[in-house]
This record gives C-alpha cells, structure tokens and sequence, in this order.
C-alpha cells in the first residue's frame, strides 16, 4: 500500500513541484496545506503516514503544527522543510519529536530518503545542515527541551500582534470580543515572561510566525 503524505507550504508552486515529484517516487498525497493550522485539520482527517510541513507559514508555524498533528494523529511521522539552517532550528524541532529535517534546497534530492528514514522509525537530517547542529544535539538534546507552553489560539494572538495589530484589530480578525483578545495577550505575555511588544514581536521571528 503506498504511503500516504500531506504536504502544507504557503507557496504553491513549490507545494505543487514536490507534490508531482512525491507522486511520480509512487507516494499518495492525500492533502494539501496552505497554511499551519489547515494542515492541523488535514492531518486530523486524513490521518497520513507521512506530513510534509514549511517551517514559515502563516497562522501557525510548522514547528507548532507539527506539535498539534503528533498530539491529534500520532502514527503520522513529521518531516519539516526549512531554510534555516541554525542549530536552535534543528534541536528544537528533534525535541519536540520530529524526525525529519530538510533544507528546501536539497527537498528534490533529499526527500525521498528523509520518507523511507522515518518511515522505518529513524531521524532523519538534510545533508546541508551543518555537523555541529548533529553533535551539539547528541548533548543538548538528551532529556527534551522545555514543552511549547502556548496554545494555537496564543500562537494567532502573538502572530498579529506582532503584525502590528491592535487588541481590536486582533479581536476582529479572530473573531473574539476585545475582552478576550486582551485576555489571550496578557495570558501569553504572563506564560513568556515578556512585559513588552517589542520583544514579543523578537520571539514571534525567532519561532517563525512571522517573517522579519
């Protein structure tokens, strides 16, 4: 039975180039994802062998999508595509469970063997990524990392703050009243130990939610 993938970036084309290259290998892809927390609610339908997430994409990044999908689909093994290359990317991708780590320049040549990697239950890491992310991680990696502490919805909340949305502008993007809005700021503030924007707006390009 071949094996089942969903695949989530933000940019079609590229989305559409490794779904045709994954198809033409014999993989069934069975969705396609624009964004973070679309691939959630694939990932939840379909429950597939294999999901393929952008590190960088709006409304949930796929570090924390990828956090959302092994809690909701456990048996899906998560492969990550970035352009980044920095060892606090790589380790805190392998604490928070995620096999496969693939640098978008090498996705045509690299793919398909990151899929049979963690498709036999190993990790699996980009040839281009530096060595001294991989020995850094034999250390700092034993015992995990600190878990995410903020929910999907905080995730959205610090995304368009750091947009540069006021708390009514956030309120009526996310559909919520103001109240609620400053309630979910002043949670994940509390939660960051940030006390004030202009660091959470660091910390939002540091996870990746949004792009500097």
């Amino acid at each position: 039975m071949p094996i089942s993938i969903l695949l989530a970036d933000d940019h079609p084309i590229f989305r559409q180039g490794l779904k045709a290259l994954l198809e033409k290998d014999g993989y069934t892809v069975v969705g396609e994802g624009a964004d973070g927390l679309e691939a959630v609610k694939l990932a939840e339908k379909f429950r597939p062998d294999i999901v393929i997430l952008d590190f960088s994409m709006p409304r949930l990044n796929g570090l924390d999508a990828a956090k959302e999908i092994r809690r909701i689909s456990p048996r899906s093994k998560v492969i990550l595509l970035t352009v980044h290359r920095e060892e606090q990317y790589v380790l805190e991708s392998i604490s928070a469970g995620i096999k496969g780590f693939v640098l978008k320049s090498e996705a045509a040549t690299a793919l398909g063997e990151a899929i049979q990697e963690v498709t036999r239950g190993n990790a699996y890491l980009s040839p281009g990524i530096a060595r001294f992310a991989v020995e850094s991680c034999v250390g700092k990696c034993i015992g995990g990392m600190p878990a995410e502490v903020l929910s999907p919805r905080e995730l959205q909340v610090v995304r368009l703050i750091a947009e540069g949305n006021t708390t009514r502008e956030v309120a009526a993007q996310l559909n919520l009243t103001v109240k609620t809005a400053e309630s979910y700021r002043t949670a994940l503030m509390g939660k960051l130990d940030i006390h004030e924007t202009a660091s959470l707006v660091r910390y939002a390009v540091r996870r990746g939610l949004v792009k500097p």
